[in-house]
């Protein structure tokens, strides 16, 4: 059974171009455009791993991002944050709320791809 991946940002070229190489990838994708959009998805199917967007409306990565690392049953799921800002201050941040790993816009899809199949396991 192929590992699920959620993808939030509310950049449709971003949200389109991460979906299609996940697919390619063999991963099940589905999308959220926002923090609550991605939480509904959640509450409905749990991800292996999360494409989180820093900057969204209604609720940011980094909300999002904590209100998960709180869930007891979530707590294996893979956080990656996505960011424009790449400022070492926003890194830590991400990190400290309990994301996984960073990714800085604009990224190199085979970084992100490698990142994915790293933090399943797969690499």
């Amino acid at each position: 059974m192929p590992k699920h991946i959620l993808i939030v940002d509310d950049e449709p070229n971003i949200v389109l171009s991460l979906e299609f190489l996940m697919r390619k990838g063999g991963y099940e994708v589905t999308t959220a455009r926002d923090g609550e959009e991605a939480l509904a998805a959640i509450d409905q199917q749990v991800p292996d791993l999360v494409l989180l967007d820093v900057m969204m409306p209604r609720k940011d990565g980094y909300q999002v991002c904590q209100i998960l690392r709180e869930r007891e049953d979530l707590k294996d799921l893979r956080i990656v944050m996505l960011t424009a800002r790449g400022r070492d201050v926003e890194r830590e941040k991400g990190l400290q709320l309990g994301a996984d790993d960073y990714v800085t816009k604009p990224f190199s899809t085979q970084e992100v791809v490698s990142k994915v199949r790293q933090l399943l396991g797969e690499e």
